[in-house]
């Protein structure tokens, strides 16, 4: 058994999503618009709704399109703009990942981002764009110099448990200096396998349940709005269910 808490963190696509894991019990969540793309920034109205409604801690993700991580300079100032606003909007913290074109960590635009983010006193959260770099280890050390306060990874791999040999090192060698917090692939099932074999202290999870939606009103006539690869009746939630299993799940290893 842990001798700390550990805490949960939700991945939630919208402010019905936050309900969702408040519901569960959940006590922080990572705050997005658009999942099926990876993740984009959520409106402002929904971080003070959350803010609002809950009293959730939120880290509200920072990245203005898909297709990657490398951003031109207009994507890259739409980036801290909105990174601006969603602080003015009462986030507690900021998810958010550069890379330069090899892959590596964008060290100039991450400085920028974490002095805006610290600025308001707020918490500098690097994302899975961590995942895509050649070398951890110097990544890493690049985001300790820089102040970043939290990692979100998966050790490099599909899911955290199959990554959990680097997430291991990465929290063994550096986690006195930023948190580690392991992401994908996370459930009930598997949670105290990964906490025990990493020694970390936090989780992230999307806790999800596919739930289904009136057909009629995302596909007819040949007409599809849903996301490729996605089925138009369905669509993936936060499951309350699943965030209040994995949290007793976690509450029995504390």
């Amino acid at each position: 058994m842990a001798d700390h808490p550990i805490t949960l963190e939700v991945c939630c696509g919208s402010f019905a999503d936050a309900l969702a894991a408040h519901a569960g019990g959940a006590s922080r969540i990572e705050l997005n618009s658009a999942l099926p793309l990876g993740g984009l920034t959520p409106s402002e109205a929904s971080v003070k709704l959350v803010r609002q409604h809950t009293n959730l801690e939120v880290v509200a993700m920072a990245r203005p399109c898909a297709g990657g991580f490398c951003y031109t300079d207009a994507q890259w100032t739409q980036l801290l703009a909105e990174i601006s606003s969603l602080l003015a909007a009462g986030a507690h913290g900021i998810a958010f990942g550069c890379l330069t074109p090899t892959g590596t960590i964008d060290v100039a635009r991450t400085r920028e981002a974490v002095h805006l983010i610290h600025q308001a006193h707020a918490t500098a959260v690097f994302h899975r764009a961590f995942d895509l770099t050649p070398n951890a280890d110097k990544a890493i050390n690049q985001l300790v110099s820089l102040g970043v306060d939290r990692l979100l990874t998966s050790g490099q791999a599909p899911t955290a448990l199959e990554g959990a040999p680097l997430i291991a090192h990465l929290q063994s060698t550096w986690g006195d200096r930023i948190e580690i917090l392991p992401g994908s692939g996370i459930r009930p099932s598997n949670a105290a396998q990964l906490l025990a074999t990493t020694g970390v202290s936090q989780l992230h999870s999307s806790c999800s349940g596919v739930i289904p939606v009136p057909a009629a009103a995302t596909a007819a006539h040949g007409v599809d709005f849903s996301v490729p690869g996605h089925e138009p009746d369905e669509v993936s939630r936060v499951d309350p269910t699943v965030v209040r299993a994995l949290v007793e799940c976690l509450k029995s290893l504390s």
